[in-house]
């Protein structure tokens, strides 16, 4: 699950050609048994029409910052699945063929990031950018990427003018009164509201299963008769979904940084979780910038580090840096510490500058630029499509005394993210439209041996969820990274964890049990 901003205010990842076979029969007990028989039928029809059709591979539009030799195209999909014959929408999909000969080819790997609301079109860059760590999967397979229903280039949802959600500074998430609660629960609203206003038409359809659909008839079009996906964050949510409905259609899946797949904890509970989740972290971070105090000069315990950001809070909230960085900017550009390991020690170089009297680093790392239409926009539509999503998968508490209790109790041991989490998740809490029951994720005939990867100090999808998703899945393996923490491992250099992904990939073989991989290097300062 992908934050890319903290609100403050709640407004504020050769085909194309029908092949022998491609259309395998849709798992219509599993579809039924979880969301209906009409569904089922639905993504049958949706997917015999898509491999009739294929894909016009062409050059990517200009605009879209995807050079040759990467090609684009479009999957029209139905909006509703129980209407496959009515409206339409298009998803964006490119792609770039494999590096090895035809011999070595084994068809489509697709990728989705995360988010909800991530965009998976940079995928296949890890080839034309010589990633080493996807070279040798990249011999074998055409690297797909597409933007999920909503996203991007596919027909887009928006909840807000992208220049008003992102200007600054806004409220700061913690509350001092009772009176700052009510002005954010007011901004929730108003941007459920917004939501419905400005996308109405596509909010009750923007769930899970769908965009799991939407990948199936992806898979139709593609001329592949079984899928292989590689799914992080978010996206190991949607192929858990995928492997449910669809368990017949999987070939090889691999899910990094997994969320928890539990009815209970999808939506409202996984927040909470998170919340513990990125305080841990947080920590974590703060005795790395203790440890390089000789580099760093914020503070050379842990605690001496979080009073200096507690002091940096209460000066950004008493009069905002720069007049547009207060608290939930500054949280907005913490927080990716804790996300990521590659952040570590960029965030500590801007933080040790603005120590030291340099308040514009710090400034130009954290406030919004209104210049940058294209970058607004996108921000803004992903932060619509995850409170799409997210409230319309699962029914939310509509209870303000259960939010309030909840996130006060958390919010005492677990400070960092917990109210910032809040106000960003509380438009479900008045969410106009439809809210599903989220599907029971499980085994069904067919399914293969699905690989789960997972640190075990992750913030975003704290380490129970792959544990969790592991009891589901019959058959599956699990690899843990012990005692690391950053979010999506897959991309990060472990040998322990490479090679594997490797050979499951190339070979699908995996190891005879779950296996438990030392950490990665921690950054160097």
């Amino acid at each position: 699950m992908r934050r890319t901003a903290v609100l403050g205010s709640a407004g504020t990842l050769v085909a194309g050609t029908l092949i022998a076979g491609a259309i395998a029969a849709p798992a219509a007990s599993a579809e039924g048994r979880n969301s209906g028989w009409s569904e089922a039928r639905g993504v049958q029809v949706a997917a015999e029409r898509a491999a009739k059709k294929g894909i016009d591979w062409t050059d990517c539009p200009a605009d879209w910052g995807i050079a040759k030799p990467i090609q684009c195209g479009w999957v029209s999909v139905p909006l509703d699945y129980a209407r496959p014959n009515g409206k339409q929408i298009k998803i964006a999909v490119d792609r770039i063929g494999n590096t090895g000969s035809q011999a070595d080819r084994q068809g489509a790997l697709v990728y989705n990031p995360g988010g909800p609301g991530g965009s998976g079109m940079r995928f296949p860059t890890r080839v034309t950018n010589k990633n080493p760590l996807w070279a040798n999967t990249a011999k074998a397979y055409d690297f797909v990427g597409f933007d999920p229903r909503g996203v991007g280039h596919s027909t887009p949802i928006s909840c807000v003018d992208p220049q008003e959600f992102v200007k600054a500074p806004k409220a700061d998430p913690v509350p001092d009164s009772d009176a700052d609660k009510a002005a954010q629960r007011k901004l929730a609203a108003e941007y459920a509201d917004g939501c419905a206003e400005r996308s109405g038409w596509m909010l009750p359809h923007m769930t899970t299963p769908n965009t799991a659909r939407d990948l199936d008839v992806l898979r139709a079009a593609l001329g592949e008769k079984k899928l292989n996906f590689l799914g992080v964050s978010y996206g190991t949510y949607i192929g858990a979904v995928y492997a449910t409905l669809f368990p017949g259609h999987v070939r090889r899946m691999i899910v990094d940084s997994v969320v928890n797949p539990s009815r209970e904890k999808i939506w409202y509970e996984a927040n909470l979780d998170q919340d513990v989740a990125f305080q841990m972290r947080w920590d974590d971070w703060k005795a790395w910038v203790a440890k390089n105090d000789a580099a760093f000069h914020i503070g050379d315990t842990p605690e001496k580090v979080e009073q200096q950001w507690l002091k940096l809070r209460a000066t950004a909230k008493k009069s905002p840096l720069g007049g547009v960085v207060g608290p939930a900017e500054l949280i907005g550009f913490f927080q990716s510490a804790p996300y990521y390991d590659s952040a570590w020690a960029p965030v500590a170089q801007t933080w040790s500058k603005y120590v030291a009297g340099d308040t514009q680093a710090l400034v130009d790392a954290a406030a919004p630029d209104l210049s940058d239409t294209a970058g607004n926009i996108a921000s803004e539509n992903g932060n619509a499509v995850y409170t799409a999503v997210e409230c319309a998968d699962a029914k939310w508490p509509t209870s303000w005394r259960k939010w309030d209790r909840d996130n006060t109790r958390l919010h005492q041991d677990y400070p960092f993210m917990t109210w910032a989490n809040a106000w960003m998740n509380l438009p479900c809490a008045t969410w106009s439209s439809k809210q599903q029951t989220p599907l029971y994720v499980k085994s069904g005939k067919g399914l293969p041996q699905v690989l789960i990867v997972q640190s075990t100090r992750d913030a975003a999808t704290p380490f129970e969820g792959a544990v969790e998703l592991h009891k589901r899945l019959k058959g599956s393996r699990l690899i843990i990274e012990k005692d690391a923490g950053s979010h999506g491992v897959t991309g990060l250099v472990n040998p322990c964890i490479n090679q594997r992904v490797d050979a499951y990939l190339l070979t699908g073989k995996l190891d005879a049990s779950d296996v438990t991989c030392a950490p990665h290097a921690t950054p160097k300062p």
